[in-house]
Formats: C-alpha cells, sequence, structure tokens
C-alpha cells in the first residue's frame, strides 16, 4: 500500500519506536504533554480486534503511506487509555533504528564558513603550535553550497536513540556534537520535482551527526568524504520521536539550542538554511529512487557544533539538543576503556 500522503494535514502526531521491559520494539503515539506513548498495535486490537501489519514497526507505518497514518489517528482518537505508558516506564529507540539510507547535507553558510576555520585552529592545537585568530582564517564559503544542496551518505547500521550511551571512537581525542534537523522520506519516488517533493516528506526528528574531529581532520584531505570522522557504532543519533510534517508547516522557522552538562553552547535558528527539504528532495532524486524511511540531514546549524567554537566533548559529557516544536535528544558519550 503505497500513497502520496498529500492529506496528510489534521494528524498532528509524535510517533516513537521504543520498548517496554525488555521486549519486542513496538511504536506508539507520544502525548508530550501528559508524557505518555499510546502502542498503536495494542491499541489497534483492543479497538478492532486483530493486528494491522502496518502497526508492527516505523518502517511498516511509513511504507504504507497516508491510509496507515490515517488509521493511527483513529486508534489514538478512540482509544480510551489502554495500553499507555509513561515515558519514564518505556526506552526509547530511534524512530526507525535501521533506516534504509543516512543523507547529511551542508545548509548553513555560518557552518560552511565555520567548520574550515576551525578545522585550522584544532591543527594548530594538535601540532603544539599557537592557535590562528578565528576571525582572521575565516574564508568566505565556497559558491557550490549555495549552487546545490551538497552531501554525504553515513553509515545507517550505526544509529541510536536518545537517553543512549554513545560509544567514544578509540582513534579519537577530539569529539564533537553536531546539531541538525533531520527529516524522514515517505514516499517512494524519482525525479521528483521541488512543486511535488513536499508530499514525499513524512516527519521531522532531531539529529546529533557525532564527529570524531582529529579524524575526520586528517581523512578530509584526500578528498573522499570524512569515512571514519563520521563512521563509527553509535554516531549518529536520532530522536527522541518522528513529528508527522503537518505538526511544523515551516521548518525554516524553529528555534534550537544545545547543551553539554545543562551549560548552553549553542543557540540559533533554522531560519538561514540554504536549500529546503524539498530542495533536497529534488536534486538527490535526479535519476536515483528515494526509498520510504531514508533520513536526511539537515546540516549542522550555524554555532551549535564544538568545532565553531573551540570546545570539544569529555568522557561522559551529556549533550541535550532541543529544537522547536519537536523535542529534546539527549545522549552521553562514554570512553570504554
Amino acid at each position: 500500500m503505497e500513497s502520496s500522503l498529500e492529506h496528510l494535514g489534521g494528524l498532528h502526531m509524535k510517533l516513537a519506536t521504543y520498548t517496554a521491559d525488555g521486549g519486542t520494539p513496538m511504536i506508539g503515539a507520544v502525548d508530550a504533554e501528559k508524557k505518555t506513548v499510546l502502542g498503536l498495535q495494542d491499541a489497534h486490537r483492543k479497538l478492532y480486534g486483530g493486528v494491522n501489519p502496518a502497526f508492527n514497526s516505523m518502517l511498516d507505518l511509513i511504507e504504507a503511506g497516508e491510509p496507515a497514518l490515517e488509521l493511527a489517528a483513529r486508534v489514538v482518537g478512540q482509544s480510551k487509555g489502554e495500553g499507555t505508558r509513561p515515558l519514564s516506564e518505556i526506552k526509547l529507540l530511534a524512530p526507525v533504528p535501521l533506516p534504509p539510507q543516512i543523507r547529511d547535507f551542508n545548509c548553513f553558510e555560518q557552518h560552511a564558513m565555520a567548520a574550515p576555520a576551525g578545522m585550522q585552529i584544532l591543527r594548530a592545537r594538535m601540532a603544539g603550535q599557537p592557535e590562528p585568530d578565528r576571525a582572521k582564517v575565516t574564508q568566505p564559503m565556497a559558491p557550490v553550497y549555495r549552487e546545490r544542496p551538497i552531501f554525504y551518505i553515513s553509515n545507517r547500521f550505526s544509529v541510536v536513540g536518545t537517553d543512549t550511551d554513545v560509544e567514544w571512537p578509540a582513534y579519537c581525542d577530539y569529539l564533537d556534537y553536531e546539531l541538525e534537523i533531520g527529516m524522514y522520506i515517505g514516499r517512494r519516488g524519482k525525479n521528483i520535482a521541488k512543486k511535488d517533493a513536499t508530499k514525499h516528506i513524512f516527519g521531522y526528528s532531531i539529529f546529533n551527526d557525532f564527529s570524531a574531529r582529529d579524524q575526520q581532520m586528517k581523512e578530509m584531505e584526500g578528498r573522499m568524504g570524512p569515512t571514519k570522522g563520521k563512521s563509527f557504532d553509535s554516531g549518529n543519533a536520532l530522536g527522541p520521536w518522528i513529528v508527522t510534517r503537518d505538526e511544523i508547516p515551516d521548518v525554516g522557522k524553529l528555534n534550537v539550542s544545545v547543551k553539554v552538562n545543562g551549560e548552553v553552547r549553542g543557540k540559533n535558528t533554522s531560519a538561514n538554511i540554504l536549500h529546503s527539504f524539498e530542495d533536497m528532495i529534488a536534486y538527490v532524486s535526479q535519476n536515483e529512487t528515494l526509498h520510504p524511511g531514508e533520513v536526511f540531514g539537515s546540516g549542522t546549524i550555524g554555532g551549535c557544533c564544538g568545532l565553531e567554537i573551540g570546545t570539544f566533548l569529555k568522557d561522559r559529557d551529556v549533550v541535550e539538543i532541543e529544537v522547536e516544536r519537536i523535542g529534546t535528544l539527549r545522549n552521553r558519550v562514554v570512553k570504554m576503556n
């Protein structure tokens, strides 16, 4: 069952993948104000006397399209609370624990300018040399970033959810956080026009693209992408849930912040994004099929990573990323030896 999701408006749901009592992962609808989650399959069984395959997993729900979302909304509306659990009693996983693909973009000018300067400063620090003045080594953004939405393909197997420890890579001394907005593809498509791209968006989440900066700095000299600077177990944190796209009519007007151990490290807004998610969909889908459940990362919002301010993470630091209208993604980084 495949649908265009054209009539998604009005559902207004936060959808999560979670486990309860150590059981099999399930999906549910979150009430953020009441801090509860309603298990969709359990509620469907109680209401209609059977299971629905669309409620077996988040990927099944996304692939089932608009009819399944409308059914989920009816289940939430008709349920009398049976199967509802406090969020404090369940374990939230990444919304799609194993997405079909992850593409991470670089769509904020402030970061595109500040990150290369940060790398020059880090290189001097690692070499024991005086660190250059940030203002003097910051260069204008390369024109290509305005011309097209640049991206790399990340490791879809290294995804974790909120309140999950992130394993500090043994080869890294400078681990960093990156505040991004994540978008989930809701419909298969190829050669998608920008005017049609919105109906291919399922919803939004928060993406923390953890980065081994010292490794990334060395690898990028080869002009082949960040590789091990970005690819390590648990390095892609996504969550806490997916907010259906009708909940956020304009993803370019969201306030964001990042805290480390409760201290604010960065604040900004998504308003300065260079290319919309619709632009990204149109660009990537040229002669290439997009699949339900794929993740697009917006790129780091300016000032919301350690590389831009010269302050990196320490063992057992807790990183909290908050995005207006979505929620908070929280992870602790842990050295394993």
